[in-house]
């Protein structure tokens, strides 16, 4: 059994004492809380975490089975930071070709809507997709996958959206199968076919495709986790979304939620009707939409606001109000949304940079966002997002840095020494 000693890390952050167990999610105040052992040692075994603490209390029985034993690697971690690998809780990486050809029009003065219109966006990416192999697809989202990994992403969800066919919808879902059994780390996968209306077909043909074939094909091939809805102006109305989630729940396929990224859509509302494990962007809420999320733990679970701040960033959209969320009692969660029209990066590190820089998040806020509550986003917070004991060795060395704010402070800086998975360095 391989074991790794991890000596003087200068910091492991959110990590589980014995006599105080992390929550599933932190909220309001209490996301300014990241529990800490300063001057730390942490020891991998089989790829699980064995044991950690401060390294003036390893014992003489300890020292001598690790610090002695040539059969142990050891690590020296002066300066530097151990922290959970980030969980990316909402990206499209499995799609076909780049649109910088829209990037250019918005320099020009296009708005995303208006390119959108003229057979743009959505609508472009799923006409390439649908003339691109299963075997092309696959081989450019699993590139795009150890990019993220390399950026210190340790589990991600990933949405089909771009088919808009019951044919292509699939292929994208197979895709992400396949990705799930090769990946070393943990993949949800969700499916979007309500993402937009294709225009080959009338609007109610297409939402009768959605619930009477694609939602029971993807549940007899057991093909997603979760089945999402892009509700917002321009897109799938209330009524339509609250049509599709039903069939969805019917299959048991669970909630998520576009929602709020255009307008007050009234997306979060039906979110939180259907228990959604989280509505994502939220660029536009108002008191209803914060006091739905706040009931939401009343009526189901609590529903996990997921902001994405590189989109607004890409599409200079107005930043979701995270001060505001988190100053009345809500947790947040932050993803990349890695996708070819809006946000084409898989850069958590960049991610923490603009929440911190546009959001007014601290620090210590956006790594809880981005580890413990981005876990809980797509129900991994009881494996991912924490260092704790006998969990899965998925953790971030960073290089030796002053202090964790100057992870989001040098933003333009790679400062991820390596990436763990099960113990093994990618």
């Amino acid at each position: 059994m391989k074991k790794t000693l991890f000596l003087n890390i200068k910091s492991l952050v959110q990590a589980e004492a014995q006599n105080q167990k992390i929550p599933s999610f932190r909220a309001g105040k209490e996301m300014q809380d990241l529990p800490s052992i300063e001057n730390a040692f942490l020891i991998i075994e089989s790829g699980k975490i064995k044991e950690f603490g401060r390294m003036e209390d390893m014992n003489d029985e300890q020292k001598s089975a690790w610090l002695d034993s040539s059969s142990v690697e050891k690590i020296d971690a002066t300066g530097k930071f151990i922290l959970p690998s980030f969980v990316d809780s909402h990206t499209h990486i499995v799609y076909a070709g780049s649109r910088e050809t829209e990037f250019e029009d918005r320099i020009h003065g296009l708005t995303y809507e208006e390119i959108a219109k003229r057979g743009g966006g959505i609508l472009n990416s799923a006409k390439r997709l649908q003339q691109t192999s299963e075997e092309e697809l696959y081989e450019a989202a699993h590139q795009r996958l150890f990019e993220m990994i390399g950026f210190g992403t340790g589990a991600a969800e990933i949405k089909s959206g771009y088919g808009l066919t019951l044919e292509d919808e699939l292929k994208m879902l197979r895709v992400i199968r396949k990705l799930k059994e090769v990946s070393p780390i943990e993949i949800k996968a969700t499916f979007l076919g309500a993402h937009a209306f294709p225009k080959e077909i009338s609007r109610e043909s297409y939402m009768d495709l959605l619930t009477q074939k694609m939602i029971p094909q993807v549940a007899e091939e057991n093909l997603a986790d979760y089945c999402d809805v892009f509700c917002d102006r321009g897109f799938f109305t209330v009524e339509e979304t609250d049509k599709i989630l039903n069939v969805a729940t019917k299959y048991g396929l669970k909630a998520k939620l576009h929602a709020n990224e255009l307008d007050t859509s009234g997306g979060v509302q039906i979110g939180v009707k259907h228990g959604a494990r989280s509505v994502d962007h939220l660029e536009h809420m108002g008191e209803d939409e914060i006091n739905s999320l706040l009931n939401s733990a009343k009526v189901n679970n609590q529903t996990m606001p997921t902001l994405l701040p590189s989109t607004a960033f890409f599409l200079r959209l107005e930043y979701a109000p995270a001060r505001k969320l988190i100053e009345s009692g809500l947790p947040v969660s932050l993803a990349t949304d890695y996708n070819p029209g809006s946000s084409p990066s898989g850069n958590m590190p960049f991610v923490l940079s603009l929440a911190c820089i546009h959001m007014r998040m601290t620090p210590e806020e956006t790594i809880n966002a981005a580890t413990l509550n981005a876990a809980y986003a797509i129900e991994l917070e009881k494996t991912h997002g924490v260092i704790r004991n006998n969990s899965d060795a998925n953790f971030i060395l960073t290089k030796k840095i002053p202090s964790l704010a100057f992870l989001p402070y040098s933003f333009g800086s790679n400062l991820i020494e390596q990436v763990f998975v099960n113990g093994v360095s990618k």
